[in-house]
């Protein structure tokens, strides 16, 4: 058996409007076990990129440790990459993103490498509202070590191997919200026509996008009693909204009550069209406590739970400069005595 595929591609392969075919957004053969759900997740991105006509070199991917972690490898094989250690991936995007702000940057996670050893970094990446998109694939486990209850694991569900957990999950949508993150959604790996335009919508937002997709591990946390499983999600689970992501280029036309057009900073639009009554995408606090009744009720809430059409990045709160820093100059960084003793000449 190979893992490596033909270079051959059909001459007559649909192309987006950027030149490229949709297996141009692709990467290796995975390797993750057949039917994960990380590998759904990794076919939402190559569809998302390949719909917005996102050229591969503009995007930058991140990833720490852990199972989620290997799927850089799968997908956008011609866009700059780079594989940190466990729980540091915000950090190194952190960096990444100063230094030049004109690449879209895209973190890959899992619950293991956001929620337990990289909490602190998850934190303050959403503190500092970097603009990134940021997507946890949640298991509940720990893949690559034999199936370890995570941190967002359910209490006193069992393991593979018959260890209950006694500690309470760590909600990450909850906790993003809480700390005011500007994009936070929900999906599910096997929803493929709701996790496609809530990644595209991610992209385009201006700061920290965060989407949470619970993602069945189908080898150590596939069973009833995990939320985490394929059956439960698909019994349980309760979709917002229905969603769809509209470029700039299309009119955008709302002719039912139960529709709404949030636009982003770029001119698009994520068009809504409301599941749940008295949703409003843009409450903080409605999202809160909808979340709240579905944690009660033991149902899976989906969709776009929150976002801030009016956010503002870590660039635009620190005004930072809009050239990348590799093409700064001495001239620009050291522009001479006499526009210092002006700067220092203000604070006398």
């Amino acid at each position: 058996m190979t893992y490596i595929k033909p270079k051959f591609r059909h001459p007559l392969l649909q192309k987006n409007e950027v030149g490229y075919t949709k297996s141009d957004y692709e990467g290796a053969i995975s390797t993750l076990c057949g039917g994960c759900g990380h590998d759904s997740i990794s076919a939402g991105i190559v569809q998302a990129c390949y719909e917005i006509n996102l050229e591969p070199h503009r995007l930058a991917k991140l990833s720490g440790i852990g199972c989620s972690s290997k799927t850089p490898a799968y997908f956008l094989s011609n866009s700059h990459g780079f594989n940190s250690v466990h729980g540091r991936m915000p950090s190194v995007a952190t960096g990444a993103n100063m230094a030049n702000r004109e690449l879209i940057y895209l973190g890959v996670s899992g619950d293991g490498d956001s929620a337990s050893i990289g909490m602190g970094q998850f934190v303050h990446v959403i503190r500092r509202n970097l603009n990134m998109l940021y997507i946890v694939m949640n298991n509940g486990c720990y893949g690559l070590t034999k199936g370890q209850h995570s941190a967002t694991a359910d209490a006193g569900s069992t393991s593979k191997e018959g260890v209950t957990n006694p500690f309470q999950a760590i909600d990450l949508v909850s906790l993003a919200l809480e700390l005011g993150a500007t994009y936070v959604a929900r999906s599910f790996s096997g929803d493929k026509s709701q996790l496609v335009p809530l990644i595209k919508a991610g992209l385009a937002h201006s700061g920290f996008a965060l989407i949470d997709v619970v993602s069945p591990c189908v080898t150590f946390n596939n069973k009833p009693d995990s939320t985490k499983s394929y059956d439960y999600v698909r019994h349980h689970l309760e979709a917002t909204s229905t969603i769809d992501f509209v470029p700039i280029k299309k009119a955008i036309e709302v002719e039912y009550d139960t529709e709404r057009a949030v636009r982003l900073h770029d001119g698009s639009y994520l068009q809504l069209h409301k599941l749940a009554p008295n949703w409003d995408p843009t409450d903080r606090i409605s999202a809160v406590n909808r979340l709240d009744e579905a944690r009660k009720q033991g149902q899976i809430l989906t969709g776009l739970l929150y976002v801030d059409p009016e956010s503002k990045d870590i660039h635009t709160l620190e005004k930072t400069t809009a050239r990348p820093l590799n093409t700064l100059r001495e001239v620009d960084l050291c522009p001479g005595a006499e526009v210092l003793e002006g700067i220092n000449g203000r604070f006398r």
